[in-house]
């Protein structure tokens, strides 16, 4: 269903009944059977109702396929006047009205469209802007959304009024009937096509040319003097190249800007209070006055970045990825940029080592800022407030590849010998890459789905006897589950506690689960709920459905520091309260953006990946994390190949070390690991003082005074030697 762009069952049967539709619409406009043809009509258009809320994908496609809304449409008009003519219901003048009125409606529709098309092209600014003020270009509002938008639903209410007049005919026996809601759905798309006509005329003569509007920019270009610049190009997919330094960049003491190539990246990009220059075309950036500009961050290594690399002005710097990245690092396009900054010692090693032309002095150790705010482990960072603390420990299982490897690793987690929470948060490419992987993670889900549907059932039944602990309810869920496998029975004592016949109920225990511990995840729930609600509706103020990307630019002229600061604080509660709301023996699937992974890095005690940026990351927590070995690859040369794999606990294929693996989380003295996490994650990731950010920041200001000496030093190489007169040399 995927291939199509059908996501549920039931977009799969409506694009069946909408194909059926068709097919009688045709036979009963052949055989001239009236009533069938209404029929058909009528249920046909809820078909694409139903299609244009569930599945989206598949209108695109097959519009891409030229049988789209409006070449259905087409058709269904051809064979209504075919069904008239076979009818004889309207006569030969009544026919003729007929199809003079339907040429009426298609010729508007196609006026509507034409017209759409030019105001939209012309709409479309030379630059776009976020948080830079351009109201002086005098940029008008768009065409309201409903004489713009949504064609596809415009064009079933045209053909539902046909259809309803068709029917009124067949059962009147009046032609009139037809003729009238023909002229009705004609009329209305004439309507539309001459309300759109002023707006073309005002984006014609008001809207600002390109000349202008670059002429503004460099205005406030001069006002403002950026000195840094974050310059990204790529798909949206590829958005978070960039959204992950905005933090880092914002925190600079001078002030900074961003450039973005492509449009469709302004609408991926987090709100940010830096001012965001979205510059299409090579031409236009070429013409903007960046000679203020000392320091220049390309946070990827595309084509496109030749467009800045050229201005001699700048210190071009290449943000370098994290270490689980091989290939960007020994790219010999690497070596256009004046520096290469990278975390720590390994990816300097790894540039001098791939001898690509980077020299040493040019690499420059910087860490990981955006990582500076983790909990690391026994640095005293108290976990965020929940109704009660988590006795069980928490496994992150984050793959970002080959997910049938890690369907072993989720079973030998769901069915271990002392209980423990999974965390499944694949990387969000992983499962969409090919049908094997898609399906691996359809069977995982399904896997982790039936073991919260034992645990829940089970758990419901130890706490039917009004006493125990969330650790012993988990367990004795695991327990209660064996037992109905026939399997043996893990002893209530496996965590060293005391049987539950020995132990009196606490009330005062924290890890009591009580009506008044329900009671608190309850309303973390509904609160969760509440702020999921309150985001939507504040990212509609920042992201305006009825506003286009020309008056987003005139009316986010600056940042609003409050709506950021509420944006921020939004999401901080809600992932405290969805952690909160989830009891604490419930296994969860995370695939959307939210949690964020550092969310689910606070949440776990053990990382279970394979080599890449995520484990990189979690590294800078401390805690243990193990690394899937490839089938065939020996232990021994995996730690060889791979920097991270020597503080890492192996796990070959299968899992079948799995219960080894989870003793540390019962008895920390069992990890033997803990000093080499400590060497390595500096090793990757440099020192943990000075902090990431403070060198990220000492970093840049040393290299804009560098841009500065620079600047000056070609300035006085191209001044005019003093007392050169009128038959100067150089004259």
């Amino acid at each position: 269903m995927n291939r199509l762009g059908i996501e549920s069952p039931r977009g799969l049967v409506a694009f069946a009944a909408l194909t059926g539709c068709l097919v009688t619409m045709a036979v009963a406009a052949l055989t001239g059977a009236g009533g069938v043809f209404a029929a058909a009509g009528l249920a046909g258009c809820g078909c694409e109702l139903l299609l244009h809320r569930t599945a989206p994908g598949l209108m695109t496609r097959l519009g891409r396929l030229h049988m789209g809304a409006t070449s259905r449409f087409e058709f269904r008009c051809v064979l209504l006047l075919l069904l008239l003519g076979r009818l004889h219901v309207t006569g030969p003048i009544g026919l003729a009205a007929a199809m003079t009125l339907v040429l009426c409606l298609l010729a508007g529709q196609a006026l509507h469209a034409a017209l759409t098309t030019l105001i939209r092209r012309r709409r479309a600014l030379a630059v776009a802007a976020r948080n830079i003020d351009l109201r002086r270009l005098d940029i008008s509002d768009r065409p309201p959304r409903r004489l713009t938008e949504w064609p596809g639903q415009r064009i079933l209410v045209y053909e539902l009024s046909a259809l309803l007049g068709l029917t009124a005919s067949l059962t009147t026996g009046d032609a009139r009937w037809v003729v009238a809601a023909l002229t009705l759905a004609a009329g209305s798309s004439l309507i539309t096509v001459v309300a759109l006509v002023p707006y073309l005329v005002r984006a014609t003569r008001r809207l600002p040319g390109a000349a202008e509007v670059l002429a503004e920019v460099d205005a406030w270009l001069i006002r403002h003097h950026p000195r840094t610049v974050l310059y990204f190009s790529g798909p949206r997919d590829r958005a978070d190249q960039v959204t992950r330094w905005l933090g880092p960049v914002a925190a600079l003491h001078t002030p900074s800007l961003v450039i973005l190539r492509e449009r469709e990246l302004l609408e991926a990009l987090e709100p940010t209070p830096l001012p965001v220059l979205c510059v299409p075309s090579a031409a236009h950036l070429s013409q903007l006055d960046l000679s203020g500009v000392r320091v220049a961050l390309y946070p990827a290594n595309t084509g496109r970045n030749i467009h800045l690399l050229r201005i001699p002005t700048m210190q071009h710097v290449f943000l370098a990825p994290g270490d689980g990245d091989e290939t960007a690092a020994v790219d010999p396009y690497s070596k256009v940029y004046d520096q290469v900054w990278v975390a720590g010692e390994a990816g300097r090693r790894r540039y001098v080592r791939a001898a690509v032309g980077v020299e040493e002095a040019d690499i420059v150790e910087i860490g990981r800022p955006q990582l500076d705010g983790l909990r690391v482990a026994g640095a005293g960072h108290a976990p965020a407030p929940t109704p009660t603390a988590t006795p069980l420990p928490t496994v992150l299982y984050a793959p970002t590849r080959d997910l049938a490897a890690g369907e072993p690793i989720v079973r030998a987690l769901l069915e271990s010998e002392r209980p423990v929470r999974l965390l499944y948060r694949p990387h969000p490419p992983t499962g969409h890459r090919s049908p094997e992987d898609h399906a691996a993670h359809r069977r995982i889900v399904a896997l982790i789905q039936t073991a919260n549907e034992r645990r829940a059932a089970a758990a419901l039944a130890v706490n039917a006897l009004g006493k125990g602990t969330f650790a012993a309810d988990a367990l004795s869920a695991d327990a209660l589950a064996a037992e109905a496998l026939g399997g043996d029975a893990v002893p209530p004592d496996a965590f060293g506690e005391e049987p539950d016949d020995a132990r009196a109920p606490d009330t005062d225990d924290p890890h009591t689960d009580t009506p008044h511990t329900e009671a608190l995840r309850a309303e973390a729930a509904r609160h969760r709920a509440e702020l999921t609600k309150r985001m939507a509706a504040l990212d509609a103020r920042l992201r305006r459905a009825d506003a286009d990307e020309a008056m987003l630019t005139r009316d986010r002229a600056a940042p609003d520091p409050a709506l950021l600061t509420e944006a921020e604080g939004l999401r901080r509660e809600w992932h405290q309260a969805h952690w909160a709301a989830s009891p604490p023996w419930l296994h969860q699937v995370i695939e959307g953006d939210a949690p964020t992974l550092h969310s689910c890095f606070d949440q776990a005690d053990l990382l279970i990946g394979d080599p890449s940026d995520v484990v990189g990351d979690f590294l800078a927590t401390l805690k243990p994390y193990a690394l899937t070995v490839p089938a065939g690859l020996d232990e021994e040369e995996f730690r060889r190949q791979n920097v991270m794999a020597r503080a890492a606990y192996p796990l070959g294929p299968g899992a079948s070390a799995m219960q080894n693996l989870l003793r540390p989380l019962f008895d920390p003295s069992l990890d033997e690991l803990r000093t080499a996490r400590r060497e390595v994650k500096e090793f990757l990731l440099g020192p943990a003082t000075p902090p990431s950010i403070q060198r990220f920041t000492d970093a840049v200001d040393a290299l804009a005074e560098k841009g500065e000496a620079v600047v000056r030093l070609r300035d006085l190489h191209t001044a005019s030697p003093p007392g050169a007169g009128r038959w100067s040399i150089t004259r």
